[in-house]
């Protein structure tokens, strides 16, 4: 039977980010003790191998030290065999025992939530920690033992500078982190940074700006040993996210907790985003699924191909037919002929296949403008 990766969705968090439009509530230490026996016993249903887990959130370290301690001792027939466990952690909320429960229960990836090194730029996305907490939670987590960091960062903030920007990458590739996340701010509706900007409170950056920050940033990482995998992630070598990858290739997922998505034997279904519900559903054996569709034929081929090429290696046609059973080039001829004449797109040809000339276009990929652009790619190709 084939692996599949593990999500868990804790959305629980001390205080919602300004710019965050995932699914939490404020921490209520009640319900995140009822929502972590429900969780518990879900994995307990689990029928399939796991290749990799991910906890994530909402802030999974808001959780005490108890919580953690079960939930994580739930997983234990998947962890210390070869599986891949992140966990999310924000900075205000790793202490030093929750970073030696981690490792005592198997977890092997840690990613914190940085954001940014600097206290005005955290203060304006809204976040709780300050920069001082945010070096030592990646400090303490390798002296601690944890050998795969991950630190996500944002740019392109309200008020940023290039300067800025360049400033906080230096710091990071300084720090003993093994991996790191670059996402440029976007403005979610019905998110607090949303309004702001919408009241005139919050001035976005602009786009050229913002288009500068990110090509010095697919400059800065790679040049400082951060191979560039996908649109917003960099790694060390060996040290790529498994479990993302995963998504990227459209392979099979379980998500389990409030507003979590699974994608299994070819279907797509979501639960429920509301805790109270969520528990109360689980707990007497009824469904917490909101909405559930099943992907075959062009509508797979078509969605795997929109992750797929926002990986550095792209799609190599070979793989994609083998996947999805359709060629791509029959697919989407005026999609990906659209897109090589505007620069987004370029052709790989193959190499190290006996079977396929030298000269034979294998697949495609992005180029260094359609990184820029990977949103417009992916639509044009779904």
């Amino acid at each position: 039977m084939q692996a599949v990766s593990l999500y868990i969705h804790i959305p629980f968090c001390a205080r919602k980010c300004a710019y965050c439009d995932f699914y939490s509530v404020k921490y209520d230490g009640a319900a995140a003790k009822a929502y972590i026996d429900v969780i518990c016993g879900q994995v307990g249903k689990i029928e399939r191998p796991v290749s990799t887990i991910f906890i994530g959130g909402g802030t999974p370290t808001v959780l005490g030290t108890a919580l953690l301690k079960k939930l994580l001792r739930s997983l234990r027939r998947y962890s210390g065999k070869g599986a891949e466990f992140t966990v999310e952690a924000n900075p205000e909320s790793l202490t030093p025992d929750k970073i030696s429960l981690f490792l005592d229960e198997g977890v092997n990836r840690i990613s914190i939530g940085v954001q940014s090194f600097r206290d005005g730029k955290l203060a304006k996305l809204g976040r709780i920690h300050d920069a001082k907490k945010a070096r030592n939670a990646v400090l303490t987590s390798k002296k601690k033992g944890f050998r795969n960091i991950n630190a996500d960062l944002i740019f392109g903030a309200p008020g940023e500078t290039f300067a800025e920007c360049a400033a906080e990458l230096k710091e990071a590739v300084g720090l003993p982190v093994t991996h790191l996340s670059c996402y440029c701010l976007s403005y979610e509706k019905g998110t607090p940074l949303y309004k702001a900007k919408a009241d005139g409170n919050a001035v976005p950056v602009e786009e050229e700006s913002v288009a500068r920050m990110y090509s010095y940033v697919m400059d800065f990482l790679p040049e400082h040993g951060f191979g560039h995998y996908e649109v917003s992630n960099f790694a060390r070598k060996g040290y790529t996210c498994r479990h993302n990858l995963n998504y990227w290739d459209n392979k099979e997922y379980i998500g389990l907790g409030a507003s979590a998505v699974s994608y299994i034997d070819g279907i797509r279904k979501k639960t429920l985003p509301d805790v109270d519900e969520y528990i109360k559903r689980a707990s007497s054996g009824a469904s917490t699924t909101t909405s559930s569709e099943r992907l075959a034929g062009e509508r797979k081929a078509r969605e795997t191909a929109a992750v797929k090429i926002r990986t550095a290696e792209g799609i190599n046609f070979r793989w994609f037919k083998e996947m999805t059973g359709y060629d791509l080039m029959e697919l989407e001829p005026d999609a990906m002929r659209k897109l090589k004449d505007a620069g987004l797109i370029k052709y790989v040809k193959s190499r190290g296949l006996r079977s396929v000339p030298a000269e034979k276009i294998c697949g495609i990929s992005l180029t260094r403008r359609g990184f820029l652009f990977c949103d417009t790619v992916s639509s044009e190709l779904l």
